[in-house]
């Protein structure tokens, strides 16, 4: 089975949707009857990104996908029309819940390119049940034209290794509005203890205190080791894989009750309402009072989600539209 991958988010971002298709990539490569390529245009600067979005994928990606069984789009990003079956991973419906937390160009492409991707993919995967529900109460896609495949851990994270030394709790997040990083921190203050906050710039106009930038990851790894918990408290997710990383290195988790956040930490977490700062503060206390149990707890919880499994999942949905 031929399958063309679209693999640009590679170029254009280092959170959680390259996160995603690296995951993938990496289980689904050399398997036996599987001929994957590699699609991609452009770089990282705002030209790619303008004519990823006006010419790439409306009209060339399917030109390059053209003597393939399989066209995946992994950023809900698809062609106009394409020979291949085409397959729409969306991972949220931010752009349409929150539009004011984008900024002006990506809120009006991607507004654009959601809709027309579950108007006319062959198939479309939502990263969690969250995201599926969000499709049908926000574009009224049928449950059961959305199929569920989850996130995984890489290898990385994992108990094993260095932990970082000092006395803090870790906020892991691009520096934008939904990630919800003024409120982590000063929750942080609150709870008498220092914040340090790993991620991209982003947009929006946020900077908080304690913030080192984005780190490799095994660095990201040692921090969440070193951690006296992670601090994600998020507006807005359709996953949130630094849930799952962090319980995997063995660190107690503080995370939004509601929404996807709250399923993926499936009752191996803290949670607390995301717009009380004090609220954040008493989980970031609970969870170091409550350490032996949640990191138990985690480790159980972030076993359940490997990429192998979603690997799987995905290839089966490939081959039933061949």
């Amino acid at each position: 089975m031929k399958v063309g991958i679209d693999v640009s988010p590679l170029v254009q971002t280092g959170a959680g949707t390259a996160r995603h298709l690296r995951g993938l990539l990496g289980a689904l490569e050399g398997r036996p009857g599987l001929d994957l390529r590699k699609l991609t245009f452009g770089g990282a600067n705002r030209a790619g990104t303008v004519l990823r979005d006006t010419a790439w994928y409306p009209f060339g990606i399917a030109r390059a996908a053209r003597d393939l069984e399989v066209l995946h789009c992994g950023t809900m990003r698809v062609p106009v029309r394409a020979r291949p079956a085409v397959v729409a991973t969306v991972h949220d419906v931010a752009v349409l819940r929150y539009p004011e937390a984008f900024p002006r160009w990506h809120r009006h492409t991607g507004q654009l390119a959601l809709r027309q991707a579950v108007r006319t993919a062959d198939a479309i995967v939502a990263v969690s049940a969250f995201t599926r529900t969000e499709l049908g109460e926000v574009l009224g896609v049928p449950a059961d034209r959305v199929r569920v495949i989850g996130n995984g851990v890489d290898p990385v994270f994992t108990t094993d290794g260095p932990a970082e030394e000092g006395d803090y709790v870790l906020a892991v997040g691009t520096l934008e509005p939904r990630k919800n990083l003024a409120r982590a921190v000063e929750a942080g203050r609150l709870a008498g203890v220092d914040v340090r906050v790993v991620g991209a710039t982003g947009w929006g106009g946020v900077h908080v205190p304690g913030w080192v930038g984005r780190v490799e990851d095994d660095a990201l790894a040692a921090l969440y080791r070193g951690a006296r918990c992670l601090v994600f408290p998020s507006l807005y997710e359709g996953f949130g894989i630094p849930i799952l990383e962090a319980m995997a290195c063995g660190a107690p988790v503080v995370t939004s009750k509601g929404g996807a956040t709250e399923d993926i930490a499936g009752g191996a977490a803290v949670l607390v309402d995301p717009l009380d700062v004090e609220a954040i503060a008493a989980g970031i206390v609970e969870a170091r009072a409550r350490r032996s149990e949640l990191v138990q707890l985690g480790l159980e919880r972030a076993a359940a989600f490997t990429w192998t499994r979603a690997g799987n999942a995905l290839e089966a949905l490939w081959r039933e539209l061949v």
